[in-house]
């Protein structure tokens, strides 16, 4: 069952959803000039452009900074890059053509159009019948038409969020090596081959995120390189993230970098990259309905593979949707195939008060719990160079902080390969 969009993005929940409309994008018009945003008159209901001034000189009057005026127009220029043309209506999901999405703005992608869906791995089964989770924004019927992709509107505040205008939407620097910058894993992970892609299902919560700059996650990496600078990686999964999207809702993502976080990659649509081709998912928007503890679980399955006939990376969410590619010429080792394959957790550690964090990992809760209680990955597979979905062999734990969060692995005939990971992050054993 999906669920639905709100005005205010910070102001639903799932237990009082608002109706809202998705702005439909039909013709391709200009955003305007740098400083008018579409603002909501919370009175009437009604959305009016507001063109933001200069205030007029007074001397009772303290004049904007010149350097602020400065931040405020690169600000809003950078939104008028990345939220294409739309309607005025102020809506959170916009449904942009197709061949105006982001992606396109690369200059290896100009006047291209999305290529058609490629070869599915053998052994894949598009016939499921677990319940599965979809989105807040589609809780009432809405799509956005075909020829359109729904994107998630970037605002003026998510951006003042982040450190800089240019490192919005991109990770802090980090090593993917566990050691440093505060980021803690439960993971398992699979190397020394040549990898093709990766499935499973991720088991979606809401785990509590105590601090504005740190993050819990759980994903799929597929990984090539080292772990210096040249490290290639192709991200997907759910993500709680204040920094990022203002809430704590578990969130839809995906990220890809092909020089260890530095200067290439982001999250979802916010730079040129990741082409989508679906009109019913919106990377970046909410997860719904979310596992709750002794009680429903649900999750999404997720794949990642490398298209055989044209090389480029594919995604598909849930039980056949496909989301879009990753062009193969973004990458420089992930060209040609991956070398490691990841599953699992991961957060963010400020040490903000002086002590370990009490951000959550999965449900909050350790591995040991099992069902209902510990969130979980199964059915974890890899695709081979004959593009073979193939069960894990020599697979490989990790939890670099395991008084914190943990992880253990099954395996059974209806699961097949799976673990159980997470934690409370802050307890006596994790001062």
């Amino acid at each position: 069952m999906a669920s639905s969009v709100s005005h205010n993005i910070s102001s639903f929940s799932s237990s009082s959803m608002i109706p809202v409309f998705v702005a439909f994008l039909l013709v391709a018009s200009s955003l305007g000039p740098v400083l008018s945003l579409p603002i909501l008159d919370h009175d009437s209901g009604h959305h009016h452009h507001h063109r933001q001034q200069q205030p007029p000189v007074a001397t009772n009057q303290t004049l904007r900074s010149a350097k602020e005026i400065h931040k405020l127009r690169r600000i809003n220029a950078y939104l008028n890059k990345i939220n294409k043309p739309s309607s005025p209506d102020g809506d959170i999901i916009d449904c942009v053509q197709s061949h105006l999405q982001p992606a396109f703005d690369h200059p290896k992608l100009k006047r291209q159009k999305p290529l058609d869906p490629p070869e599915r791995p053998k052994g894949h089964n598009h016939t499921e019948t677990v319940a599965e989770s979809f989105q807040l924004w589609t809780d009432s019927g809405e799509s956005c038409p075909e020829g359109t992709v729904p994107i998630r509107r970037t605002t003026e505040k998510d951006i003042l969020r982040a450190s800089s205008v240019r490192r919005f939407g991109r990770r802090r620097n980090v090593r993917r090596d566990s050691n440093g910058n505060g980021h803690e894993h439960a993971v398992v992970f699979v190397n020394g081959d040549q990898y093709y892609g990766a499935k499973a299902s991720l088991n979606v919560w809401a785990p509590r995120v105590t601090n504005e700059y740190e993050f819990s996650l759980s994903q799929i990496w597929v990984i090539s390189g080292s772990f210096g600078n040249d490290l290639n990686t192709i991200e997907a999964g759910w993500q709680v993230s204040p920094e990022l999207y203002g809430d704590n809702y578990p969130r839809f993502f995906t990220y890809w970098t092909t020089d260890a976080y530095q200067a290439t990659g982001c999250y979802n649509l916010l730079c040129s990259g990741f082409i989508q081709t679906n009109n019913k998912i919106a990377i970046g928007a909410a997860i719904s309905p979310r596992s709750t503890y002794n009680g429903r679980q649900f999750d999404i399955g997720l794949m990642v593979w490398k298209d055989p006939k044209h090389g480029h990376w594919w995604l598909e969410f849930g039980s056949g949707l496909l989301v879009g590619y990753w062009p193969d010429f973004l990458f420089s080792h992930l060209r040609s195939h991956a070398n490691m394959i990841q599953f699992g957790g991961e957060i963010v550690n400020t040490r903000s008060s002086g002590f370990h964090t009490s951000t959550q990992m999965g449900s909050g809760h350790f591995a040991e719990e099992g069902f209902g209680k510990a969130a979980y990955f199964r059915n974890l597979q890899t695709v081979d160079w004959d593009n073979n979905l193939l069960p894990l062999t020599n697979l490989r734990l990790l939890a670099d902080h395991s008084n914190c969060y943990d992880i253990r692995q099954g395996r059974n005939n209806v699961w097949g390969t799976y673990f159980y990971y997470g934690g409370p992050g802050r307890n006596v054993r994790c001062p």
